[in-house]
């Protein structure tokens, strides 16, 4: 690998980002605190398109170095410009959640069929091949992902250090565990991404993400899971352990609205992690205790199902059930 990139990756999405926040400006692209609001002061939005950019001007050089295939390389980036391009649509102006969900579908049908779908699994000792039905339930995993990157995209920071941590904890994985291949480099490549927007979203947001970054962000995440499991069929429970945070707030939030009769789809700021950030007054402090959790309680036990230690399944659920006591502490899903 040329390790130029990476600092050129993070200086470049920097940039980027603070372009990005000028055009924002210019065209009143602003985020006004309402209600539903977990901030005070019309930011900017639309922000991530720099790590798309960014990370998208990365994928040649690493093909070039050999550092990724040409089917990874179309299908990440014709699935992550579609994710991209329908999020800065909808930036900018309202797409109905319907055509939403069929554009993700379609990009996670688009990144599958060049990845070559779900690999055979490790389940309670055994390998399973899930067939087609792995091959839909893979498609759902990745636009579940990509949506619960949005809904938990809504207090300073958290979504990037969320991306940052899980990126590298899963690339050191790989790396650790199959340090010949080159799975590990497109994860710490979008840590870099993420990083050089992070400079401009935290401790204190001058612009936010939008729905381009974290649909891309949490799409990519997804990806990279199912490519480690081709390397190392252990290492998709580790990424769905590293993921953690994200994952139960969020489904755990969905589902809890959705018994109360709320529409699961409105704006609202009942996560666990936006009332962290009332109670505790401080988004840094949330955003950094998701980033502590995922270094020092996930990646532990990410690293046991790695290495064998632990069955996957059974790592999950001995790694979720805090993160669902922590959830349900701060009455993730009630009352905003």
């Amino acid at each position: 690998m040329n390790w130029w990139l990476l600092p050129a990756t993070v200086g470049l999405s920097w940039l980027l980002t603070g372009l990005l926040r000028r055009y924002a400006l210019s065209r009143r692209l602003l985020d006004i605190p309402n209600a539903r609001s977990s901030h005070t002061t019309p930011t900017p939005r639309g922000g991530g398109a720099a790590i798309v950019l960014a990370f998208m001007a990365a994928l040649p050089v690493l093909r070039l170095g050999g550092g990724v295939t040409t089917s990874a390389l179309v299908g990440l980036a014709g699935a992550g410009a579609l994710v991209a391009l329908i999020g800065f649509w909808d930036d900018h102006d309202h797409l109905s959640a319907g055509r939403r969900l069929a554009a993700h579908f379609l990009a996670a049908g688009w990144v599958l069929y060049w990845l070559g779908g779900l690999p055979p699994l490790p389940l309670f000792g055994f390998m399973v091949d899930f067939g087609w039905l792995g091959h839909l339930l893979a498609a759902v995993y990745l636009v579940w992902l990509l949506n619960l990157y949005n809904f938990m995209d809504g207090i300073d920071g958290i979504a990037g250090i969320e991306a940052i941590t899980v990126a590298i904890g899963g690339g050191l994985l790989g790396w650790w565990l199959i340090p010949a291949a080159d799975g590990w480099l497109l994860p710490v490549v979008l840590a870099a991404a993420v990083a050089g927007f992070l400079g401009w979203n935290f401790p204190v947001a001058k612009i936010f993400m939008g729905d381009a970054g974290s649909g891309f962000v949490g799409l990519l995440l997804g990806i990279f899971s199912i490519q480690a499991a081709w390397l190392f069929p252990a290492l998709f429970w580790s990424w769905v352990i590293l993921l953690g945070v994200f994952v139960v707030d969020a489904t755990l939030t969905l589902l809890r609205r959705i018994l109360r009769g709320k529409k699961f789809y409105e704006a609202h700021r009942s996560h666990a992690y936006q009332h962290a950030a009332r109670v505790g007054g401080s988004h840094p402090k949330v955003s950094l205790a998701t980033g502590a959790i995922n270094i020092f309680w996930l990646l532990p036990v990410a690293a046991l199902v790695a290495q064998g230690l632990l069955p996957g399944v059974v790592g999950v659920a001995i790694a979720y059930p805090p993160l669902v006591w922590l959830a349900m502490r701060f009455k993730a899903g009630e009352m905003d």
